[in-house]
């Protein structure tokens, strides 16, 4: 089957049914349709048309060596250093057409599932681990066009480094093995995209310590027992003009629960087996193959904050004072270094003895961390610059009233009316201090994990060898003298 278009994927999603709940009720009309999820799931549709377009189908697909059907990119294993380029226009393509603010698009969990495939070594030969499941997980995922959420992350109830002396009650974990599957009882966090996918990827977050939390498998998003409960939507009632952002890419988060769920033993590619849980998440090839991904999408990111910016100063006026042009520098910093930080990572790219091309991960965890620490100051800039702006944001409807033309006289900006200039500040609100604006700040700076954490991983596994070397050099050269 070739790849398909944004139609199937809404059909394929709206025949689903799968058990979401939603303010109190369970979801039981097409969920596309609905208020919550009608805007990111038509995005995501585009996306998957983008596939198709004629113009740009060269760099969104590439065609299976096993069926000759075309297949989407992000499902790429890379075999050299212009398939890891490829990777990146690709992920960037769809990155443009949501600004880089849909974190968990198709792409994302393609590459999830394109690198757990591509580390197969680390299951062979393990106990309860079955490397040909997830092969032929990965070829179907990849021939269907399958969309996916994933989780692994457990419940926020007890975070201290001796929880795990304590009886788990509420984590996801195996209660029971048959000659049917694993049977999956518990909770888990946090799917984004959670009830409008064909599959959910489940897997064990590293350093597990009891095996009954040691799994991996992948079901249809509508296996009996498996419930989404989401949040408040951050899609608000009103038109695009009022709400750019939120009314089209607003990605709902969700609990799992998984009530006594049975897992077929055919979607199931390890069980009961801490060790590879773990060096399947940190000795595969997931850190650099989604890394890489996230990265490029957060350059698109940076530049759509970027041209807000320098926008609101246009619109404005107020180029002039030094210390606007430094806070859009700062982004224009931010950004060029990520881009270097990318590249860089694919021009140290190593071959593992499979011939699979794989990224420099140090570049790629420093830009990751980095934006971790970027994205807010620069959430706040747009703040300090668009200042009394982002309040004299009237609703569209307001300029269809009879005050509508002195609205537009008394709103102007530097050649252009009122109406369009608050247009501007409505996207820099909805970017930054909306509610969908404040959780992309929170998504971003815990994007990977924690960021104390992860420069702490940065520290531990940086090779300093050659700093090392030089300082040795003029230590010994003292000594001489």
């Amino acid at each position: 089957m070739p790849i398909i278009t944004g139609e199937d994927y809404k059909k394929r999603i709206d025949s689903l049914k799968s058990e979401v709940w939603f303010a109190g009720n369970q979801i039981e009309s097409k969920i596309s349709a609905h208020p919550a999820f009608r805007g990111v799931i038509k995005s995501q549709a585009e996306l998957y048309d983008l596939q198709n377009d004629p113009g740009l189908k060269k760099e969104m697909v590439f065609v299976s060596e096993t069926t000759g059907s075309e297949i989407g990119l992000s499902y790429l294993i890379p075999k050299s250093k212009e398939d890891l380029a490829k990777r990146r226009e690709m992920i960037q393509h769809w990155a443009r057409h949501s600004g880089g603010l849909m974190g968990r698009s198709p792409d994302y969990m393609n590459t999830v599932l394109t690198s757990f495939a591509a580390s197969l070594s680390v299951l062979e030969e393990e106990e309860n681990c079955y490397p040909e499941r997830l092969l032929k997980i990965y070829e179907d995922a990849r021939e269907k066009d399958l969309s996916f959420t994933h989780t692994f992350v457990n419940p926020q109830n007890n975070r201290s480094k001796l929880s795990f002396l304590e009886q788990d009650i509420t984590n996801a974990r195996i209660v029971d093995r048959n000659e049917e599957g694993l049977i999956i009882h518990g909770a888990k966090l946090l799917a984004t995209q959670g009830g409008i996918t064909d599959e959910i990827l489940v897997f064990s977050s590293p350093g597990v310590q009891d095996s009954a939390h040691s799994y991996g498998f992948s079901i249809p998003s509508n296996t009996k027992g498996v419930k989404f409960i989401c949040r408040e939507s951050f899609a608000q009632a009103g038109s695009v003009y009022d709400y750019p952002l939120s009314s089209r890419f607003e990605e709902m988060d969700s609990i799992v629960i998984f009530d006594r769920v049975l897992v077929p033993w055919d979607r199931v590619f390890l069980h009961d087996n801490i060790r590879a849980a773990t060096n399947l998440y940190a000795n595969g090839k997931f850190i650099p193959f989604t890394l890489h991904q996230i990265a490029s999408r957060q350059i698109i990111k940076t530049e759509l904050l970027l041209g807000i910016a320098q926008k609101i100063v246009d619109t404005i006026n107020i180029s002039d004072y030094q210390h606007v042009k430094s806070k859009v520098a700062e982004i224009v910093k931010g950004l060029e270094t990520m881009k270097a930080l990318v590249l860089k990572s694919e021009y140290e790219a190593g071959v593992d003895s499979s011939g699979v091309v794989i990224p420099q991960k140090q570049p790629l965890y420093v830009a990751v961390n980095q934006f971790q620490e970027l994205y807010p100051r620069f959430a706040e800039i747009i703040q300090i610059l668009g200042a009394s702006g982002m309040m004299t944001i009237p609703a569209e409807e307001n300029f269809n009233t009879p005050i509508g033309s002195q609205l537009k006289h008394v709103l102007q900006g530097v050649e252009v009316d009122g109406k369009n200039r608050v247009a501007l500040f409505r996207l820099a609100w909805d970017m930054t201090m909306s509610s969908f604006g404040s959780r992309q700040t929170l998504y971003e700076r815990f994007f990977f994990g924690d960021p104390i954490r992860l420069s702490q991983t940065i520290y531990q596994t940086y090779d300093d060898s050659d700093s090392q070397k030089l300082v040795g050099r003029f230590l010994s050269k003292k000594a001489d003298q």
